[in-house]
C-alpha cells in the first residue's frame, strides 16, 4: 500500500464507530438526526454504513457469528505480565470486544475498510496494527482463536481473516503490543518494579 493510498486513521476510526454501532449497538444510532454516539454524520456516510450493515448480515458466517454473541463486552486483568527484550514488567489491562461468543470462548472485531480485495485488507491489518489489537484481546481473554471481519465501503465486500494462537498474525501482534506496552511502562509505570530475565543476568 503506497503512502498516498493510506486513509486517514482518525477518519477511519470515526466512520468505524458508525458501522460498529449499527451492527452491535443500534440503540446509539439516531437515523433521523444522522448521529451516532454523539457524533454527526452526513447522509452519504449513513447510506454507506447501512449498505455495509446489509452486506455483513448477508454473509452466512457473519450472521451466524453474531447469533448469541455478547456485544461490546469488556474484559480486564490485573498485573498482566509482559516481556520486552530482557525486561519483565506487569500492567493492568482492559479490552472491549465488538462481539464475544461465550459458548466458544472467542470473539472478533468488525472493521470498515477502503480495501476492495482480501489482499488489500490484509495489508490494512498491518498498517493499522489490527494484529496488535487482536493479539492483545486474545491474550486477555485466553482465547485460542479470533476473527477480523472487514467490510468494504467501496464495493461492500466482506473479508474474513481468522487468527489462531501462535500463527503469524498472532505472533506479529504480540511483538507489537509488548513493544508498545514497554514504551507506556517507561513513561507511566513504576520502573523500580520491573524484573530482568534470568538468562540475561547469566549471559
Amino acid at each position: 500500500m503506497r503512502v498516498e493510498e493510506r486513509p486517514d486513521p482518525t477518519e477511519a476510526f470515526r466512520f468505524g464507530t458508525l458501522i460498529d454501532c449499527m451492527i452491535t449497538e443500534p440503540e446509539k444510532v439516531d437515523f433521523f438526526k444522522r448521529t451516532c454516539d454523539g457524533q454527526d454524520y452526513t447522509q452519504e456516510e449513513f447510506e454507506t454504513a447501512q449498505e455495509m450493515k446489509k452486506a455483513f448480515f448477508r454473509d452466512p458466517l457473519c450472521e451466524q457469528l453474531v447469533k448469541g454473541a455478547e456485544f461490546q463486552k469488556v474484559m480486564s486483568k490485573e498485573n498482566e505480565p509482559f516481556i520486552y527484550g530482557h525486561a519483565i514488567f506487569r500492567l493492568s489491562v482492559r479490552c472491549k470486544w465488538d462481539f464475544w461468543l461465550p459458548s466458544f470462548k472467542w470473539g472478533g472485531d468488525i472493521k470498515s475498510t477502503t480495501a476492495t480485495t482480501l489482499r488489500q485488507f490484509e495489508e490494512a491489518i498491518d498498517f493499522f496494527d489490527y494484529d496488535r489489537q487482536r493479539a492483545w484481546y486474545m491474550n486477555i481473554a485466553g482465547s485460542r482463536q479470533d476473527i477480523l471481519i472487514g467490510i468494504s465501503k467501496k464495493n461492500f465486500k466482506v473479508f474474513k481473516v481468522p487468527i489462531r494462537r501462535g500463527d503469524k498474525l498472532h505472533q506479529r501482534g504480540e511483538e507489537k503490543y509488548h513493544e508498545l506496552a514497554w514504551k507506556w511502562y517507561q513513561l507511566f509505570g513504576d520502573m523500580k518494579s520491573f524484573e530482568v530475565k534470568k538468562e540475561a543476568v547469566h549471559a
